[in-house]
């Protein structure tokens, strides 16, 4: 039993056991690690997700590169209570550790560790970096951290205190709306302006066509579905087109079948008189609802603006379902901020093995 008044923290470091990684290599870590995986998540800091075991698993099915290598920390009574999913890649002789999902498509990421455990894995997860069972390695790159994370502070200053070169800077920002009880209260947040735009165009949708706003539900063709949205995505702009090549396709495809799965998937579309002319796809997870991506048609009633509408009523729904943030994660694109979107910062710390004190 662990001596009374004693923090989780000490208790871990006293018994050093407890805090050294099982390693994990490929697929089969993904497997066997699945049964904690998320439940850990929940017990997080930062439950996002980016970082479930769903969302891990498809990245890395799809996206991934390199050599996986997944640390996992138990405590003494074999519960999990950190984990370190990451994988190797050597470009141009420049071997880097990054965080799995560390790759244009994924919002949030970090080591996933049981709040009161982040110091002692932190400390771990460094002797075995500078320890003879880690692999060669040059840089850990860890992307996409949210400024609330430990990560990017303690396990800087901890990497520094160990002689490693180590910097953290500002990657991105996502706005994020924090939403009220009601949708006229949401609206009164707004500046005077944008209330009457959003209203406008609102009305004058139902007044000049037959607008439908519906959800993609399980009982739904999802492929079919997911064909119209990336149909709409490639059509909004050159850069989306170029983005949606066969692979990242084949991604979210995939995603979106797993997330559905998961009860995650919020897809929706805004018709016209019958015309599918915009659409959102995101998440509701963690009482927030995510917006991942969006595609419309430039030339399928413009002058009506489906795409502005389409989010009002997204944001309505969120508001109507009681969510606590509508969350339009990275990217400071000015609509975001009309639409009452506050900053929220990412992280980037960048570790160099240059300089370590070997373990």
């Amino acid at each position: 039993m662990r001596p009374q008044g004693l923090r989780s923290v000490a208790y871990l470091r006293l018994n050093r056991r407890a805090v050294q990684p099982i390693v994990y290599r490929g697929e089969e870590g993904l497997d066997a690690l699945r049964p904690a995986w998320n439940g850990l998540l929940h017990r997080s800091a930062f439950d996002t997700i980016f970082l479930t075991w769903e969302w891990q698993a498809t990245w890395w099915d799809l996206l991934g590169r390199g050599d996986l290598w997944l640390l996992a920390w138990r405590d003494a009574d074999g519960a999990l209570v950190g984990l370190a999913p990451l994988f190797l890649t050597d470009d141009g002789g420049k071997r880097t550790f990054s965080l799995v999902g560390c790759r244009e498509v994924s919002d949030y990421l970090d080591l996933i560790i049981a709040r009161g455990h982040e110091a002692a894995v932190y400390d771990s997860f460094l002797t075995w970096l500078a320890g003879p069972d880690a692999p060669a390695w040059d840089v850990l790159d860890l992307c996409n951290l949210p400024e609330t994370s430990l990560t990017y502070r303690q396990l800087v200053e901890m990497a520094r205190a160990r002689g490693y070169q180590a910097e953290a800077t500002v990657e991105d920002v996502c706005p994020i709306i924090p939403l009220p009880s009601s949708w006229d209260d949401y609206l009164a947040s707004l500046d005077k302006h944008q209330r009457h735009e959003i209203r406008r165009k609102l009305r004058r949708i139902e007044q000049e066509a037959r607008p439908r706003w519906y959800i993609v539900e399980p009982s739904h063709d999802l492929q079919a579905e997911m064909d119209a949205f990336i149909a709409l995505h490639q059509r909004s702009r050159r850069e989306k087109g170029e983005f949606m090549n066969e692979p990242m396709q084949r991604f979210f495809r995939s995603m979106a079948q797993v997330m559905q799965e998961a009860g995650w998937l919020f897809l929706s579309f805004m018709e016209v008189n019958g015309i599918k002319a915009a659409s959102m796809l995101c998440f509701d997870y963690n009482d927030a609802i995510l917006v991942y991506n969006s595609g419309y048609d430039p030339e399928a009633y413009s002058s009506l603006s489906p795409g502005i509408v389409l989010l009002a009523r997204c944001i309505e729904y969120a508001i109507r379902q009681g969510r606590r943030a509508f969350d339009f994660l990275q990217g400071n694109e000015s609509y975001k901020y009309r639409f009452g979107g506050r900053d929220f910062r990412f992280m980037r710390p960048d570790i160099s093995a240059q300089g370590c004190t070997p373990e």
